[in-house]
């Protein structure tokens, strides 16, 4: 039996939880950094961000999160919720441009029974997808094979968003 390690997941699973006391919430420090690609913000606009998922589902996994913590879709103004909106199709189309997707899972996990690993900060997924890209490793062993290192992603991500037509 060959086996695959994913050393990356282990920051993941012994990262403190959203709401653990003495720990700030990710989605707020992060635009606060000032190195943007340490951080993985592909974009910034007035009220929300582009920032990878340092977790990613498949490679290109967007992040389009508001800088005010909210936990609810509800709790957006309108200038929030029209920015928002704006930059997960200005995400969308820079995956597009530069990894070339059949397809793409955008939405939102609101609360913590549906998935959302920080609840008490909405956040909506910009997920591209392949065809036969959900094989026996996901399904059987749990694991996830990423193509590109996210680094590489996020410099053709940048360079794609930094352009006007995108």
């Amino acid at each position: 039996m060959d086996i695959l390690h994913s050393y990356w997941r282990m920051e993941y699973v012994t990262s403190p939880s959203d709401g653990d006391k003495g720990h700030e919430n990710p989605f707020v420090k992060l635009p606060r950094s000032g190195d943007d690609k340490a951080s993985y913000i592909v974009y910034r606009g007035v009220h929300s961000y582009l920032v990878m998922n340092r977790f990613p589902y498949n490679p290109g996994h967007l992040l389009a999160v508001p800088y005010r913590q909210l936990a609810d879709i509800s709790e957006l103004n309108e200038e929030e919720r029209n920015e928002l909106f704006a930059i997960v199709v200005k995400g969308k189309n820079a995956i597009q441009a530069v990894m070339n997707p059949d397809g793409f899972n955008i939405g939102f996990n609101l609360g913590k029974a549906s998935g959302a690993g920080i609840p008490t900060h909405l956040h909506m997924h910009i997920v591209p997808r392949w065809s036969g890209d959900c094989n026996f490793l996901c399904v059987i062993g749990k694991t996830r094979s990423l193509v590109e290192a996210l680094d590489k992603t996020w410099e053709k991500l940048k360079e794609a968003l930094d352009c006007p037509s995108t």
